[in-house]
């Protein structure tokens, strides 16, 4: 079994109405805030007995049906793909809230307890008036026309494999203990990432064990975890990691909440590169590796270089979409490339 000892920052002594946005962007590395939400009420109810922190949940249930999934006993709490690859090793089931409570709490202590994860559950949506009592002071202003996005995870003991997100994250740990595995987003090849559809979640997974690692199937696997960090999760820590690292999540007891916001700093109007990943699969992938060449030339030049570069030795009024990109543009922009797509 591999080990990985290089732990995460730890910044202690953060008020929670004074959470260090600005230095926490620029230093682009995870850190966990420690002690940052340890007053909120679901921990104190968390620190009561599991039950307890169920029963502080259902006072704010609406009564729509949250969407599960389910694995057997034997995968151990991972979330994956069947041996061929072929489908997904478990199964979604939509129902109430305090239904699977009551089958969490059924299994505890029992070594055949199927795992239960509800995961990014909108906060607002399903669980109206808890951010009154447990709530983060996201007081910064890249949060004033853009707010972050607040959801809720709860099950027993799962493991969320190896991913990445498209968004800045601060993860809340509330109940429970939890342990997140990091990687830079540099590591995506000695990853070994799964199809893209279907995922688990949306994301593309790490299709290697980082616990038990085959270094003959995954050789660069190695590479990955000489880079990882781990970062252990009490009740009441707050984990910031940038978008785009890879993070796998493991909730260690029987009963784990956290609440995580997600956010994205950049204007809402511009589209999410996943999209342009996608295109450049059909566009670019499979042509000549000397095409390839000149085109990563000319994405360095035009997208991956200073912003300003394309356009500065041109007037500014013949600039166009080398220009600062705004609402007006982007809308013209879009409407361009549907039409090139669509022809």
């Amino acid at each position: 079994m591999t080990q990985i000892t290089r732990k995460t920052q730890v910044l202690e002594g953060i008020a929670p109405d004074a959470i260090p946005f600005a230095e926490l962007m620029a230093g682009d590395r995870p850190a966990i805030l420690k002690g940052v939400a340890r007053d909120w009420p679901l921990v104190r109810a968390g620190a009561q007995s599991n039950a307890a922190a169920m029963d502080y949940l259902l006072k704010f249930n609406a009564g729509k049906p949250v969407l599960a999934i389910i694995a057997d006993a034997a995968h151990g709490g991972r979330f994956t793909y069947t041996p061929d690859v072929s489908a997904l090793d478990f199964k979604f089931e939509r129902g109430a809230l305090g239904a699977f409570f009551d089958l969490i709490k059924a299994g505890e202590g029992a070594p055949d307890t199927p795992s239960y994860y509800i995961g990014s559950t909108d906060l607002d949506i399903y669980l109206p008036g808890f951010r009154a009592e447990n709530d983060l002071a996201l007081t910064h202003p890249m949060f004033a026309f853009k707010p972050p996005l607040a959801s809720i995870w709860l099950g027993n003991r799962t493991t969320a494999l190896a991913h990445y997100d498209m968004s800045n994250n601060l993860a809340c740990s509330l109940v429970g203990l939890r342990r997140f595995y990091l990687f830079p987003p540099e590591q995506v090849a000695n990853l070994y990432p799964g199809p893209l559809e279907p995922t688990p979640g949306g994301q593309v997974i790490t299709m290697a064990d980082i616990h038990a690692p085959d270094f003959t199937r995954f050789p660069r696997l190695k590479d990955a975890l000489a880079s990882a960090e781990v970062a252990e999760l009490q009740p009441g820590d707050v984990l910031f990691y940038p978008a785009l690292w890879w993070h796998q999540v493991e909730a260690l007891q029987s009963f784990n909440a956290m609440v995580n916001y997600w956010w994205n700093t950049s204007p809402a109007f511009m589209d999410t590169p996943n999209n342009t990943l996608l295109h450049a699969m059909l566009s670019l992938r499979d042509r000549p590796e000397h095409e390839k060449r000149g085109w990563r030339a000319l994405f360095d030049y035009y997208i991956f270089g200073p912003s300003e570069r394309a356009g500065e030795h041109l007037p500014e009024h013949t600039r166009g979409n080398l220009g600062p990109m705004d609402e007006m543009k982007a809308r013209r922009l879009r409407a361009a490339l549907l039409k090139l797509i669509n022809r």
